[in-house]
């Protein structure tokens, strides 16, 4: 299972925002972005603005690979509805994704690992899979065994943020459900991204 093992901080001040929804912000102590003198911008091309569009939504979803974006990218378009938006809708109903707007884990990354050791449940069962689809009606939940875990708690009593208005939360019994397929415009993106754009693109290298 592939995992993201790279400079998160250096990704956070490159976009300068806490992309990641760490509890100590990394911003705090360097706000510029990585590189001598801030790495100072310079005007970018059509492909280099396609390309960071791209890489802003893989960070959003905790820098899902290529692959599982394209994979994302031509279910969408496979699908009736608008191709942005159900490509949003499909990264936005990934389990780890859930897991981790549920408030079950305090980062994206924390998530992701809840899910591939095996912590959680849907529908009472238990899921490994971090690309599972969640679908309208799914109850997510965290196993008995696991419910004491100092970090699960932690990111559950965490007033940071709260879970959206698609999903409902029952803090105490460590679970939740999937009420409605989210709109992007609920959410909660720390980082405002193109769409079209990332589609334009992935239609050229899909």
């Amino acid at each position: 299972m592939v995992r993201y093992t790279g400079n998160k901080n250096r990704i956070a001040r490159r976009y300068g925002v806490n992309i990641f929804g760490r509890l100590r912000n990394p911003l705090l102590h360097k706000q510029n972005p990585p590189g001598v003198h801030g790495a100072r911008r310079r005007k970018k091309s059509d492909f280099g603005v396609q390309l960071e569009e791209k890489q802003k939504l893989k960070a959003i979803y905790g820098m899902i690979t290529e692959k599982q974006l394209v994979a994302a990218y031509k279910k969408a378009i496979n699908s009736k509805s608008n191709t942005a938006q159900r490509l949003a809708e499909i990264l936005e109903c990934r389990l780890d994704t859930v897991v981790y707007r549920l408030k079950f884990g305090s980062t994206i990354f924390a998530a992701q690992q809840l899910v591939s050791h095996g912590h959680v449940l849907v529908d009472g069962k238990k899921v490994d899979r971090r690309s599972f689809q969640v679908k309208p009606g799914m109850v997510i939940s965290i196993k008995e065994k696991s419910r004491s875990n100092k970090a699960i708690n932690e990111a559950l009593n965490s007033a940071s943020r709260a879970a959206p208005e698609y999903l409902s939360w029952d803090k105490e019994h460590f679970s939740g459900q999937l009420l409605a397929n989210p709109t992007t415009e609920q959410m909660p993106w720390p980082i405002e991204v193109n769409l079209p754009i990332v589609c334009e693109l992935l239609a050229r290298i899909s």
